[in-house]
């Protein structure tokens, strides 16, 4: 017969081999998500010029950003915001740490580079990655995760509670139009497709990318996808979701352009061709978070 004792040390054991297994699954996804932005010759020139100031900002709202994120899909159940921060603070330490060993191992950092430039490189690069990591305990989970999470009902009602919450939907696509934001915003192909684009072709992209984005969750059954009851009208979900969806993509699209400095001096018409080109992929990144998050 298992002692009191035994069990709470059984309960820690299994507490902490879930926190080292997340700890291992972060690492994976930030590779595994951030790897285009380590592979890409933009994202490298950033890290030396981009303006400190603004760099400074997306690292500071990326803060916020992982600690609802670990709140909901954290490395372990998290009940407190305590908890959350701390699982927070650890995916930011994997994007640091795995971004570092990247860049070293690809010759892009040396030791005859100016230190700002280390920082700047690794900081930059830092963000996706701890993203990634958070993402990781979502996409990599296994079924012995499911079946742990089906032993507390409790925990699962504030589990679902978090998931039809509407400002939570609103920030899933956020964190999902930032992500995929991230991955593209930095290279030279946005402002050369805004520069070839027409009005019309902006248009076009404008309606696809909508278009898109309300299939992609309540049309094509998706698994993760939202069905609409018989007796909700279409509608609904298009003006109450997926229109405010689309509109905080195109804001984020502005703001990643706006970070990596793409619309300096750029003509009205052409920032919005931008952030309309842009939002094409935010879209589906915001999309994508409703279905996977």
């Amino acid at each position: 017969m298992i002692s009191a004792v035994e069990a709470r040390q059984d309960a820690r054991r299994l507490k902490r081999n879930r926190f080292v297994m997340g700890l291992a699954r972060g690492l994976a996804g930030a590779l595994l998500f951030a790897l285009p932005m380590l592979m890409t010759m933009e994202m490298w020139y950033l890290g030396f010029y981009i303006s400190r100031e603004r760099l400074l900002l997306l690292m500071l709202l990326n803060i916020p950003l992982l600690i609802v994120l670990s709140h909901r899909i954290g490395f372990e159940k998290t009940l407190t915001w305590r908890e959350a921060i701390r699982d927070a603070i650890v995916a930011y330490g994997i994007g640091i740490v795995a971004s570092t060993v990247i860049l070293l191992a690809f010759g892009l950092l040396k030791g005859d580079m100016p230190l700002s430039e280390w920082i700047g490189k690794i900081a930059l690069q830092a963000v996706p990655a701890s993203i990634g990591a958070m993402l990781g305990r979502s996409q990599l989970a296994g079924d012995a995760d499911d079946e742990d999470e089906d032993e507390d009902d409790e925990e699962d009602d504030e589990e679902q509670e978090r998931k039809t919450s509407y400002g939570g939907e609103l920030f899933l696509m956020a964190a999902g139009a930032l992500f995929l934001s991230l991955n593209v915003a930095p290279t030279e192909e946005m402002i050369v497709l805004a520069y070839k684009m027409t009005p019309w072709h902006a248009l076009a992209i404008l309606v696809l990318s909508i278009g898109l984005m309300h299939g992609f969750v309540y049309a094509v059954s998706f698994e993760g996808g939202h069905e609409l009851s018989p007796e909700t009208p279409w509608w609904h979900a298009f003006i109450r979701f997926t229109l405010p969806g689309y509109a905080i993509a195109l804001m984020i699209s502005l703001y990643a352009l706006w970070t990596f400095e793409r619309i300096n001096d750029t003509a009205s018409v052409e920032i919005i061709i931008s952030m309309i080109v842009l939002g094409f992929p935010a879209a589906l990144g915001a999309a994508a978070a409703r279905l996977i998050l």
